[in-house]
């Protein structure tokens, strides 16, 4: 008869195991929320706008391209961000394309408004680093909001961005400012000659009747003379002006 033989069990010593916890421990990436930052403006009419974002409820700036005023908008409200007194960022522009629709963009909502709001996010990825945007991201309090589905919301504790506002309609208008909570900023950033739709007057009528009825919202307008991103930029603008295109 065939004795069996018994197979002694493989002990895995203390000392392995605290190794393999240890080298764990060592490839996982703590993520650490940045300080407070300074956002340093390259002109007056930045450092004006950077002083609206920062003193008032809601701020309006419009004017032509190259002049900084998303990346100026969003790296202040990313900076208020770590000041810890708001809960969220909630990023919306009107869903007009340049030129030809590339059709639907697969995924979720998020996914597709990304390539839209990507001159925001970028900006924010920059100032917060790409891990810590990520984790703000995965936890919602960086959202993504359509304006479709922005009527009946309340926006407490939060840092509203909405670009393109040119191409936003008078309604669309009236349906974003009026949704303002407590302890909340908003910044409708636009240029009203690039506008896809009305050719921007809506936003300009908006404009308009907050000076007409003293209503204490700061519009900063980037002239010509004010564009940062570079030289040929300044004179293309120029030229278009100039010709009426």
């Amino acid at each position: 008869m065939q004795k069996t033989r018994r197979v002694a069990p493989v002990k895995t010593s203390r000392k392995s195991q605290v190794t393999q916890i240890e080298d764990y421990q060592s490839n996982v990436k703590i993520i650490k929320a940045p300080k407070p930052f300074h956002v340093q403006p390259k002109n007056d009419k930045q450092d004006n706008l950077l002083a609206a974002i920062r003193h008032y409820p809601i701020t309006v700036t419009i004017g032509c391209a190259g002049t900084g005023k998303t990346y100026c908008s969003s790296s202040m409200v990313a900076s208020l961000f770590l000041t810890g007194k708001y809960d969220k960022i909630i990023l919306s522009r009107a869903n007009v394309a340049t030129g030809k629709s590339l059709g639907h963009f697969p995924g979720t909502i998020a996914d597709k408004m990304a390539p839209w709001l990507m001159p925001i996010t970028s900006v924010l990825e920059k100032s917060f680093g790409l891990g810590f945007y990520q984790y703000l991201v995965n936890k919602g309090s960086i959202e993504i909001q359509p304006l479709e589905t922005i009527r009946g919301r309340s926006y407490e504790n939060s840092l509203v961005i909405v670009d393109e506002c040119q191409n936003l309609t008078f309604e669309e208008l009236k349906a974003i400012t009026t949704r303002l909570g407590e302890n909340s900023k908003m910044v409708l950033c636009g240029d009203p000659a690039q506008s896809d739709i009305n050719s921007g007057k809506d936003i300009l009528k908006f404009v308009d009747l907050c000076k007409k009825h003293n209503i204490d919202i700061p519009i900063i307008e980037f002239g010509v003379d004010d564009i940062v991103r570079s030289d040929i930029v300044a004179r293309i603008v120029r030229m278009l002006m100039e010709e009426n295109l």
